[in-house]
């Protein structure tokens, strides 16, 4: 009986050191860093951002554009669209940060006084009038100016619900049309308005990405799917699922949060205070979300890095590698075909 504990012991010790050791590894493996270079990368074009806030009315918009010595005269207009309660710039920061300095002006649309107000109903009303306001400020000369008659669009969460719509009737909300749409784990949960029964009017020439997350216990896919299923007309189209690393990459709603404090706007509420607490940059962002979106804008102004937006290729998928060699999981990605 002894000799049996003291092997049990021995056995029980010998697991728990290799236990203790497999944490020290996995503590000090090290996600991937940004890219130096091409989608997602870091190779910009200019070293600092200009902000200017007309957000003080529920249709207000905040203007961020290239700034510094390497201003350049113009730039792409991309249209950043928050989430439910997001309104505070900070929440995406280093996101619009990234975008303004590769040189692209950014737009992002208040769409909600608060929590309450407006009903989502006038969600892309709001967004809309934001959106003419704003590309109405950037015909004054101080402003680097906007290089195409097309928008890129991206929208998060509920702000995903809002820029399907405006991809399908941008022409009643008198706007240009959204010619590249990332949607970034859209959808309206138990809120119904703004959403279409289906979105087989979205043009032919869109370039439409959807990604959604196995975690998301806010939104799940539902209407990720809606989108991908109903916009028959619409031959580039991809819905993207990404899906938790069981080394340190999460999958959940809030994955494309990346709170950078130099644009906060002072504002607090559930939705800023969870960003505070949980938002990171990691592989998800430089390969993810910044990769995706930057791909599109390329694909669309000179036709390069096509592959890394669209069509279910090995540079699309690939979210990096880790320190020691083993990639981060995957995308996976579904085509129409």
């Amino acid at each position: 009986m002894a000799i049996n504990y003291l092997l049990q012991q021995s056995a029980f010790s010998i697991l728990f050191s290799l236990a203790g050791l497999s944490l020290a590894q996995a503590q000090t493996v090290q996600g991937p860093a940004q890219p130096l270079a091409g989608p997602g990368g870091a190779d910009y074009v200019c070293d600092s951002v200009q902000m200017y806030d007309f957000a003080e009315k529920p249709y207000g918009y905040w203007l961020f554009e290239p700034g510094g010595d390497q201003r350049p005269d113009s730039a792409q207009v991309v249209v950043l669209i928050h989430g439910y309660g997001a309104y505070n710039p900070m929440i995406y920061g280093d996101w619009i940060e990234h975008l303004v300095r590769r040189g692209n002006i950014v737009i992002f649309p208040r769409f909600q006084r608060n929590l309450f107000f407006p009903r989502p109903g006038k969600f892309g009303d709001h967004a809309a009038r934001a959106i003419r306001d704003a590309l109405l400020e950037l015909e004054q000369p101080q402003y680097v100016r906007p290089v195409a008659d097309y928008l890129v669009v991206a929208g998060h969460s509920y702000g995903g619900v809002v820029s399907a719509d405006l991809g399908v009737n941008f022409v009643d909300y008198g706007i240009p049309q959204p010619r590249a749409i990332l949607l970034c784990a859209p959808g309206s949960g138990p809120l119904k308005g703004g959403r279409l029964k289906t979105y087989k009017a979205m043009p032919k020439n869109t370039k439409l990405v959807i990604m959604a997350s196995e975690g998301d216990r806010v939104v799940g896919d539902e209407f990720a799917r809606l989108v991908f299923e109903t916009a028959v007309h619409t031959p580039e189209r991809n819905l993207i699922y990404q899906y938790r690393d069981s080394i340190g990459i999460g999958a959940g709603h809030s994955q494309c949060y990346a709170v950078n404090l130099e644009f906060d706007n002072g504002r607090r509420n559930p939705t800023a205070n969870r960003a505070l607490r949980r938002a990171s940059c990691n592989a998800l962002d430089y390969y993810g979300y910044w990769k995706i979106l930057d791909a599109l804008i390329s694909c669309l102004d000179s036709g390069d890095y096509c592959r890394y937006a669209l069509g279910n290729t090995l540079e699309q998928r690939m979210l990096g590698y880790w320190s020691d060699g083993r990639p981060v999981r995957a995308l996976e990605v579904i085509t129409p075909n």
